[in-house]
């Protein structure tokens, strides 16, 4: 699969349909055609069709799903964007790095790069579903951008790199995609509750913090079956310390 051909575009709960042609047209310019939609406000629709001027096909191939979740759970590197600070700071790159880091991505395994709301973009629980965070660098006085454009420069940095022939992978492993990772954090918020380390009345951010470290070391299947053992090992202990001798 080419560097393009593993990266869909995901819009999230876009309520602007004129908005997801012109993104259409935007991703076509640059080569891309995967285009998955969340919860889409209003689509199918006449303007989104009027908007896309010539990038019909990418609408029509279009995939429609009830969360993000389903939409990503087979990608092994998902990006969200983002145009403001949170209060828990997301690993971040701009989108020259990020084109970069997507040559680096295993080949022929899903990319996900994530939109979201024209008004309000993703939420921080969408956000902490990604492993990192891009902004586009722009007038700090009028940053705002419409989300077609905000697809158009990400998209064309992307494409940039694809021109750039074949790149070495950083990494030959077989990658975790993101269902498997949110089974590792569910896994993992169970044993730290059963060890008494994690209090739920009380969580804070430790699991918001944790998902960042994780994400951040970006384990492979076989370190992922390391964790998984680690867990399923402690629950055992606990399991057999409370039968009785």
């Amino acid at each position: 699969m080419s560097l393009l051909g593993q990266i869909r575009i995901i819009l999230v709960n876009t309520s602007h349909p004129g908005n997801i042609g012109s993104v259409a047209r935007a991703m076509k310019t640059m080569g891309l055609e995967k285009l998955y939609l969340v919860s889409p406000q209003q689509f199918p629709h006449a303007k989104a069709v009027e908007m896309a001027s010539g990038a019909v096909d990418i609408l029509e191939n279009a995939r429609v799903t009830e969360s993000l979740a389903e939409a990503i759970a087979d990608c092994v590197l998902v990006v969200g964007t983002s145009t403001r600070s949170r209060t828990l700071p997301w690993p971040l790159c701009m989108p020259r790095e990020l084109a970069q880091r997507v040559e680096q991505a295993p080949q022929r395994n899903p990319v996900a790069i994530v939109f979201g709301r024209e008004q309000t973009g993703l939420t921080n629980a969408e956000l902490q579903q990604c492993q990192l965070c891009v902004q586009i660098p722009a007038n700090p006085d009028y940053s705002s951008l419409n989300i077609a454009a905000a697809v158009q420069v990400i998209a064309y940095e992307l494409h940039i790199a694809s021109l750039g022939g074949n790149v070495p992978k950083e990494r030959e492993h077989q990658p975790v995609s993101s269902e498997d990772m949110e089974r590792f954090f569910v896994h993992l918020q169970e044993v730290l509750v059963e060890t008494d380390f994690l209090r739920l009345r009380a969580p804070r951010k430790l699991m918001a913090r944790l998902r960042r470290l994780f994400f951040r070391a970006c384990p492979d299947a076989i370190e992922m079956n390391i964790l998984r053992g680690i867990l399923t090992s402690v629950q055992e202990r606990i399991k057999n310390a409370k039968l009785p001798s």
